[in-house]
């Protein structure tokens, strides 16, 4: 019996032990599984961060993606339903360079032979002017009031009236370099800022502007006797400078010739070319969305249009380099003078400066070619 019983339970045992071993191969996985767990935790955990911050990164960059794309799709339309973010954009009257210049002292900025004043085109609009005599009156103007430097433009020197561009003030270095340039030459210079523009007073406006630079052109008339009186514009300066010659010659009152530096045709080409406008020159409705607006606001600058009716000697200067007015449409506007009827009897002259020449949009100042340009053209326009 006891045979038969330790055989049955033999038998038990060989049927039982498949099941027992594998009971027992799972506890160890089971066990060997925790024991791993319980012998690394660290790289475990940091298995977890590395994950959680690569998705946390990812996922970051996504939503700034989607801010980006949302507001470059919301920036034409904000520009479309408040037009007059436009017009600050063309002005930009409210960047102010260089800052902390007190305007009132233009001696800071080493013109010291020159005066500052303020003129009144409109009520409730004042305008600050610089003026700065000819570098061989120097001596004479130490210790001088306004008074003595209004008297001073009879002297026998021509005088040029430099009408700015968009940004800064008429303290800006690149225009204070030209001042004493051109006063180096034996010019008279007189500079303003537009209303809204620097110290002066008023709110922008392409209307305004003109009239402030008529308002400065007549001041300068009153007192010049029979010196010779030019007009010089750049940038945005020039759209205002052709608006004003256009309505001197209109009233038959024409300066004796008029230079412009880093022309542009018209408002609408030059904003299409700005630099600024590449990332939406090809968004759909461009011209609807950012164009549009600038002329709901009443701003052209239409100057190829004005060329055809302006009636003295055109000067224009171009740098081929120029990454703000394109070199191209200076000579657009050129070509349109040039053979323009009102013109006909007036020099037209297209200068061009190389690229390798690094002068770019304001830097036309340092061309050492410069004086004899001026000097040639400006003496031939006195002939006529």
């Amino acid at each position: 019996m006891r045979k038969r019983n330790d055989s049955f339970a033999g038998e038990n045992d060989s049927f039982a032990s498949p099941l027992v071993k594998d009971c027992r191969l799972k506890e160890n996985l089971r066990l060997g599984g925790k024991a791993t767990k319980d012998h690394y935790p660290e790289d475990s955990d940091k298995g977890m961060k590395r994950l959680s911050r690569r998705y946390g990164v990812s996922f970051r960059l996504r939503t700034m993606l989607i801010w980006i794309l949302g507001l470059y799709i919301a920036i034409p339309f904000l520009v479309k339903l408040c037009p007059t973010i436009q017009a600050k954009l063309v002005f930009l009257n409210f960047v102010r360079v260089p800052y902390f210049i007190d305007l009132k002292r233009p001696e800071d900025q080493g013109l010291n032979h020159t005066c500052n004043f303020y003129l009144q085109p409109e009520e409730d609009v004042t305008i600050g002017v610089w003026y700065t005599l000819p570098a061989v009156l120097w001596k004479d103007a130490r210790g001088k009031d306004q008074i003595w430097y209004e008297d001073a433009l009879s002297s026998n020197h021509p005088i040029i009236l430099y009408l700015h561009g968009n940004a800064g003030t008429r303290g800006g270095d690149h225009r204070v370099q030209l001042y004493k340039v051109l006063s180096s030459l034996g010019y008279h210079v007189v500079a303003f800022d537009y209303r809204g523009w620097g110290d002066s007073i008023g709110t922008p406006s392409e209307s305004g502007m003109t009239y402030d630079a008529l308002h400065v052109f007549d001041w300068i008339k009153a007192r010049s006797g029979d010196n010779p009186v030019y007009i010089w514009g750049h940038s945005l300066g020039t759209g205002v400078a052709t608006n004003l010659v256009r309505r001197l010659c209109e009233r038959e009152t024409p300066p004796d010739a008029l230079i412009l530096e880093s022309p542009f045709t018209n408002i609408r080409e030059e904003a299409k070319s700005h630099p600024f406008s590449v990332i939406y020159r090809y968004f759909p409705g461009f011209d609807w969305f950012f164009l549009d607006p600038i002329s709901a606001n009443g701003i052209n600058f239409a100057s190829d249009d004005n060329v055809k009716y302006i009636s003295c000697p055109l000067l224009i200067l171009h740098a081929e380099d120029d990454p703000v007015v394109p070199f191209h449409l200076g000579r657009k506007l050129y070509n349109i003078a040039a053979p323009s009827r009102s013109l006909r009897d007036f020099k037209v002259q297209f200068v061009p400066f190389q690229k390798d020449l690094g002068y770019r949009h304001k830097y036309i100042y340092k061309s050492p070619e410069l004086p004899q340009i001026l000097k040639e053209f400006l003496g031939s326009s006195d002939q006529q």
